[in-house]
């Protein structure tokens, strides 16, 4: 399950390195390519409310290897596009169909012991982020070696053997409750209006990976300027750097088990903010960039996934319906992010990137303490 949620959450990010080339090709401003960017994003986010509650309705594995089998089309679509309006809607369909990997988790922590949910969701999330930040690493270099439409075919190809792979190695899972596609989503409803730590959580989610994706969004702008003038691969490199941050999932599930996900979540914060600090500062230098983005990866994973961990304890027959809820708003953010980084590069350069960063952390730490003092968990 791990390898299969970072094989399809990277076509979501693979575009990152390449805006600069996809601006090109299309004779766009960088503004243009950032608005591919959020698309792929929205599409998830819309495709949460559509596909992922339906994984407490129906059998799971079907559902998940429809969805991929359609995301190898969707990529292949983004190769062939002869336009930007192309791009653009094979893009959304991306973003969509990817919301597979929004199935896979909450697969995972329904059939998993609840002493252990904090590890199990950290292994699996582990492997979400390893997905998000290596998919960097690999288009930089297949960008700058054969072209941004080479990976995306690659990408498809990838896509089409995972859903035959999954359709074979994953077990078949049952709904747990009957509901009628319309009770379905009305329950969503019901479930956001009631539980006040999903709402907290949707929310801080949503802080998090804003302040994620306006760094990465704008990354290779940074790179391709002065005093730096690299291209896409080195761009692309950086996801390597996160990486590190990555590898410690299951330590930060692990922790999550023994000291409860409020404590985690309000060390990541404050992570997330002392990262745009160093980016700030330090982000003429390379050293100052790499400091900046351990700190910011590790930040947003411990908080995703003590926030993931809290809101499936809340209501176990529910626990698709909560994560459409909770990913919804986690990509609203990231959607968001992404094009206020880019706007705040063309306001005030590096330093708009990081303001935005700066922004979403002091928010979430606002919400968190609120939060903390209702006693929440």
């Amino acid at each position: 399950m791990a390898i299969a949620v970072g094989a399809i959450v990277s076509n979501i990010y693979y575009i990152q390195p390449l805006l600069a080339d996809i601006a090109r090709t299309f004779h766009i401003t960088s503004t243009g390519a950032g608005a591919v960017a959020m698309l792929m994003q929205l599409g998830t986010t819309c495709a949460m409310m559509v596909f992922v509650p339906l994984g407490d309705v129906r059998e799971r594995r079907s559902l998940i290897t429809i969805l991929v089998a359609v995301l190898a089309v969707a990529l292949a679509g983004v190769a062939a596009a002869p336009s930007l309006v192309w791009l653009c809607v094979a893009g959304a369909l991306v973003g969509a169909s990817g919301s597979a990997v929004h199935l896979i988790i909450p697969f995972a922590a329904h059939i998993t012991p609840d002493r252990e949910r904090g590890r199990v969701v950290g292994i699996v999330v582990g492997g979400l982020l390893m997905g998000i930040l290596l998919a960097r690493t690999l288009s930089g270099y297949v960008g700058a070696a054969w072209g941004w439409r080479t990976m995306y075919w690659v990408a498809a190809g990838l896509m089409a053997i995972l859903s035959i792979l999954l359709r074979v190695l994953l077990p078949r899972s049952e709904p747990s409750v009957q509901l009628k596609y319309p009770a379905l989503l009305r329950s969503i409803w019901h479930l956001f209006r009631s539980e006040p730590l999903l709402r907290e959580s949707a929310f801080l989610g949503a802080m998090f990976f804003l302040a994620f994706s306006a760094f990465w969004t704008t990354l290779a702008f940074r790179l391709e300027a002065a005093p730096f003038h690299y291209g896409s691969a080195v761009a692309g490199s950086f996801g390597l750097v996160g990486a590190a941050g990555a590898a410690a999932a299951p330590l930060i599930g692990r922790l999550a088990d023994r000291h409860g996900p409020r404590a985690t979540i309000g060390w990541a914060l404050l992570l997330g903010f002392i990262s745009f600090l160093v980016l700030g500062w330090g982000g003429s230098t390379l050293i100052g960039l790499i400091a900046g983005v351990v700190l910011l990866d590790l930040g947003v994973q411990a908080g995703h996934i003590a926030n993931q961990t809290r809101i499936y304890s809340l209501v176990p027959s529910a626990r698709g319906r909560l994560n459409a809820v909770y990913m919804t708003c986690y990509f609203m953010g990231g959607a968001s992010g992404s094009i206020l980084g880019v706007w705040g590069w063309q306001v005030a350069q590096w330093w708009g990137v990081c303001c935005c960063g700066f922004g979403a952390m002091a928010l979430g730490l606002a919400v968190h303490f609120r939060g903390k003092a209702r006693s929440l968990l």
